[in-house]
This record gives structure tokens, C-alpha cells and sequence, in this order.
């Protein structure tokens, strides 16, 4: 008999799952393993809003293929240890495995190939699993990667998609010891409101979406609607790969529309970042365009900031829905960015950090390289760009609705004014139990503009 092991990773899923397809068919029995890496204890990433969608996300995968008379097998240590001893354990010459693009997915390939070329075992990275379009498929013809998205979602629109994959049938696999999943009851310390998690929960949430009118149909008007709560939610789900972002764009793709078309090019974006970080892993912590910054570091302004107590209602709202459920609408997340490194002039690498201790969807590439756009250190070549968070409040909250659910101690002023709290006469601010503005944004702009030497 015939075994290989399909190591899972980033693509928690059964649908749409090349790898795992791949395994299935080049073998007699499969062993889909899951590895509990202490690496990214080690790391940091381990954080506890993602720990709780990932036992979730196992838990659904043990079901999915215990419905195709497998199950998951669940070993706990370092990747590279504890897949040779599965390999020397059931006797595999295979190993199949989602290719990464973060310098520490390269390296547990890298190692992972040396070590079980010495067991005789063959490793088979397969590309396209967790992005719609593989990372290094289009470059210009004088680069190794798109610097800019425009260029690059050209090229993307232009390409075919790989074909959806079927998932198999049946897994057997070989009697193999292993430890218990995971429980999300187990872990401390999450969020209060963190998202369910798994491929079940996913495909339902997509179907929900895809066939709602105020879904995708509506996604292309309201995306920046921060009350109205229109976004697909499925960041989470593409991070931990219980969803196939290939399958997803060419689902929205036969919905058609606007919204269907924005909700691509959000896809396509996640490819983008994708790209950049394989051919630029350093760009998770070193700035990909330098502007020669001297951040500020002040612990009460990083604080404030953190704890949504900056004097500024719609990056509060923002910052305590973050607290909340460990996920924050895009544009939020683009303002509190902004608000940080370009009012505050606080370094992107502080923001970046608090964000992947909090996001259930704290993916290295779309996290890091979205805090450099906003800090103007990424692949956006302007360096003057500078979100006003009053102007995005009026159109992206303009009754305020968003700030008085996040941030009650302005619950009681109506309207827009909710977002102008140091504007009210003085006994209503006195009534107010909410700090005043860390800084005035012009001149927080002004400090910023100064230091880059643009003024």
C-alpha cells in the first residue's frame, strides 16, 4: 500500500483542494496531517482570537474528511520533526504540502525538503491553494514582482483561473496515533465576540452572501458603509484557507455586477499583496519604499490609540470593535492605520504588531503591507497621501450610527455631531466621559510632513 502525507497548513478545507486532491490520487492511503507548530508559539502568532477560529476550522476539517471515511491527525511540536516521524511511522513517500510566501513558510519548506530527501520521502509544493492566481505567475517584464496594483490586477483580470477541484470521495487512511483537536473552549483570553470558524461555517456564509440583496449585489455601492455591516465577513475564512479564493472569484464572477466587480478586485488585491511579500518577504518588517522616518514613540499616544481613546470617534469606534471580535472593517482599519503612523507619526511596525495580536484574519501579507500603504512606505509611490477621518466619518458614517455603537459614551448625541465631540458647548463636553484629541490632525499632518523633509 501506497501512502503520502498532505500536511495542512493555511487551507483548512476539503473543497477546491488541490493538494489534498493530489495526495488522493497518487496514493492508496492519505495521512491529512496538522501540525501544531510551536514555531509560531514561538513567534508570537499563536495569538488567542486565532487559535479559537483555528480549532474551530480543525474541527470542521476532521469532519470533512471523517465524511469521506478519514479523519485529521493531529501532532504537536516542530513541523519538520514531527512530519518525518509520520513519514517513518506509515511508511509515505510523499508529502504534499500548500506553497507559502512568507519567509517562514519558505524556510519550512526548505527544511522540510532536506529532511525528507534523507528519509527517501519526495515533497510536492503545489501552487495556487490559498490565492485565486500563484504568487509568482505574473511580473513585469523587468521585475520579479508588480510593485503596483494597478499593472498588476490588469495582468490578473487577463489570466485563467485554474479549474475548481471536486473534493475526493474518500480519504483512507492508515491507522495512526495522534492527539485530540483542539478546543476552542480551551483557550483564554479571546475576544468576547471572535467569529465561528471552519470550512462549514465558511461555505454558508459565502452561499448567504453570494445569494443576498444586500449582500455582493449591494457591495459596490456600500463597501464603505460602516454602520451598515455589508461586507462579506470572509477575510477570516481566506486567511486559514477554509475557503478557496479561486473558487470565490469565480463564483462572484457568475453573480456578475458592481458589486461582484469590487468584491473581485478586493480578491485581486489579496493576490497583490500575496506577490509582493514571495518576492519581498523583508517587507513584513522592514519598509518596502524607505522614506527615511524618525517615529515618534510616545507609550501614552500608542496607548490611547490601542485602547480606542484617542478623542477621535470614528478611529475609536474602530479600534474597540478590533477589541471586540478580533476584526474590523476595512476602512476602519485604513484610518486607524492612517491615524497612527501619519497623525501620531508612530512607527507602521507598532500598528502592524497590535493588529496581528487581535485579527482572526491576521494574515502576514495583506496586515504588514496595508499598514505600509497607510504609512506611505509601501508599494503606494505617493508619500503625501493623508486619509482627513473627519471627511471619511461624514461619508462612511454620516449618522454617526457606527460611533454610538462602539463608543457609548457618545450614545446620546445625535446624528453627525457624534463625530465632533470637542465642538459641543462646554457643559455637554463636561457630560462626556471622553478624552479630548491626542493632537490636532493638522498638525499632527504638519509634524508628519516635517520629518519626511516635504515641507
Amino acid at each position: 500500500m501506497s501512502v503520502a502525507v498532505m500536511l495542512f497548513t493555511s487551507d483548512l478545507r476539503v473543497h477546491d483542494q488541490p493538494a489534498l486532491r493530489a495526495a488522493v490520487r497518487g496514493a492508496d492511503e492519505v495521512v491529512p496531517l496538522f501540525v501544531v507548530d510551536r514555531g509560531v508559539q514561538r513567534a508570537g502568532f499563536a495569538v488567542p482570537n486565532r487559535r479559537a477560529f483555528l480549532a474551530d476550522c480543525l474541527a470542521s476539517l476532521d469532519a470533512g474528511l471523517r465524511e469521506r471515511g478519514g479523519r485529521l491527525v493531529i501532532r504537536i511540536g516542530d513541523v519538520t520533526e514531527q512530519v518525518c516521524r509520520v513519514v517513518t511511522e506509515s511508511g509515505a513517500r510523499a508529502v504534499h504540502i500548500a506553497a507559502g510566501v512568507s519567509a517562514y513558510a519558505k524556510r519550512r519548506e526548505d527544511l522540510l525538503r532536506t529532511a525528507l530527501t534523507a528519509v527517501r520521502c519526495v515533497l510536492h509544493v503545489h501552487e495556487g491553494v490559498t490565492t485565486a492566481v500563484p504568487p509568482g505567475q505574473l511580473t513585469p517584464a523587468d521585475h520579479n514582482h508588480h510593485s503596483a496594483f494597478g499593472p498588476y490586477f490588469g495582468s490578473w483580470t487577463r489570466t485563467a483561473l485554474r479549474e475548481v477541484v471536486a473534493p475526493p470521495h474518500a480519504v483512507p487512511v492508515p491507522e495512526l496515533a495522534g492527539h485530540p483537536l483542539p478546543r476552542r473552549t480551551a483557550v483564554t483570553g479571546a475576544s468576547p465576540a471572535v467569529a465561528r470558524g471552519g470550512e462549514h461555517e465558511g461555505r454558508q456564509r459565502l452561499t448567504a452572501w453570494l445569494d443576498s440583496g444586500g449582500g455582493i449585489e449591494a457591495y459596490g455601492r456600500r463597501h464603505d458603509d460602516l454602520s451598515g455591516d455589508t461586507t462579506s465577513r470572509l477575510s477570516p475564512h481566506l486567511h486559514f484557507g477554509t475557503l478557496s479564493a479561486a473558487e470565490l472569484v469565480g463564483r462572484a464572477r457568475r453573480v456578475g455586477g458592481p458589486g461582484a466587480d469590487a468584491f473581485v478586485r478586493r480578491l485581486a488585491r489579496r493576490d497583490f499583496h500575496h506577490q509582493v511579500l514571495a518576492a519581498r518577504p523583508d517587507a513584513a518588517h522592514a519598509d518596502y519604499r524607505p522614506r527615511g522616518d524618525r517615529w515618534r514613540r510616545d507609550e501614552k499616544d500608542i496607548t490611547a490609540w490601542k485602547e480606542g481613546r484617542t478623542g477621535c470617534p470614528v478611529v475609536d469606534a474602530g479600534m474597540r470593535q478590533l477589541l471586540h471580535e478580533g476584526w474590523m472593517h476595512h476602512r476602519s482599519r485604513l484610518l486607524a492605520a492612517d491615524y497612527l503612523t501619519k497623525t501620531l507619526y508612530v512607527d507602521w511596525r507598532i500598528g502592524a504588531r497590535h493588529f496581528l495580536d487581535l485579527l482572526v484574519d491576521g494574515d502576514i501579507a495583506d496586515n504588514q503591507l496595508n499598514w505600509q500603504w497607510a504609512a506611505g512606505t509601501g508599494t503606494d509611490p505617493r508619500t503625501d497621501r493623508v486619509l482627513d477621518p473627519l471627511a471619511s466619518a461624514q461619508r462612511c458614517d454620516p449618522y454617526g450610527d457606527h460611533v454610538r455603537r462602539w463608543v457609548p459614551e457618545l450614545a446620546e448625541l445625535t446624528g453627525p455631531e457624534v463625530h465632533r465631540p470637542w465642538a459641543l458647548d462646554d457643559l455637554r463636553r463636561a457630560r462626556l466621559d471622553y478624552p479630548e484629541p491626542l493632537v490636532d490632525p493638522e498638525e499632527g499632518r504638519a509634524r508628519c510632513e516635517q520629518a519626511r523633509g516635504q515641507v
